[in-house]
């Protein structure tokens, strides 16, 4: 091959090599823009959810309980089909109380085990309070068994103060559910949580367990709505006191 031709093919192989590498690049960005919009809608959507159950102070979880609580996960809109036949199983986010509030939302997944009978054909809304630091070391773990790993039990509800006090006193996780608009503790047996964490990376560049061991310090831009969970359930944690 003579030079010319030789330095032409070098030029088409370096413009080839350019070409590529903003492809994959641009399509990074456009990966990680996706991710951080899906998380921010998951964020939003466990955000309502807690919300519409804190709306109602005589039947809501109680604020002083929720006051003391280390860590609150919301498994939104999950259908009996992902605890029956596993799988995926139902998508929430977890937050973690820090130093300087609450921490970003931490994408987990729910599956198997037992709901009990509120769990239905429609969709439920899961809720769990980590009330020490033994439960939060469950959210520690590649995955862990409510009832099993940890101990559960169905969370009081409304103005119960000596609900509260025993609540306070003996459990680890504290789980409700929300179906047709009852909610009420529930019983969990089974069920395994575990880290989404293709979607922590995604996002954030870190796992489940290097999110929640942080010290609280920012560890992304929450514009894109990332931050929604966060703030709804500081508005109802911040009471430590009696419920208002």
């Amino acid at each position: 091959m003579n030079p010319a031709n030789k330095k032409r093919l070098s030029v088409a192989f370096c413009a080839i090599a350019t070409f590529t590498s903003v492809a994959l690049l641009a399509r990074a960005g456009d990966d990680h823009k996706a991710n951080v919009k899906a998380a921010a809608a998951q964020s939003v959507k466990a955000g309502k959810a807690f919300d519409a159950i804190m709306q109602i102070p005589d039947k809501a979880i109680p604020r002083n309980l929720l006051a003391h609580a280390k860590a609150v996960a919301v498994f939104p809109q999950v259908r009996k089909a992902a605890f029956v036949v596993g799988g995926e199983g139902g998508r929430g986010v977890v937050i973690r109380r820090t130093r300087g509030g609450w921490s970003d939302p931490v994408f987990f997944r729910a599956a198997g085990g037992s709901v009990g009978p509120q769990i239905g054909a429609s969709a439920t809304d899961l809720v769990l309070l980590f009330m020490n630091d033994d439960a939060i070391g469950g959210l520690m773990k590649d995955k862990f068994a409510l009832g099993a790993d940890v101990g559960v039990a169905g969370g009081p509800v409304g103005r119960v103060a000596s609900a509260e006090t025993d609540a306070l006193m003996h459990a680890e996780i504290l789980s409700y559910s929300r179906s047709r608009g009852l909610f009420a503790g529930i019983n969990l047996k089974g069920v395994v949580v575990k880290p989404e964490d293709d979607l922590n990376q995604a996002v954030y560049g870190m796992s489940a367990r290097a999110l929640l061991g942080n010290d609280g310090s920012p560890v992304t831009d929450t514009a894109a709505g990332l931050a929604s969970f966060s703030h709804t359930v500081a508005q109802y944690a911040a009471t430590s006191g009696a419920d208002r």
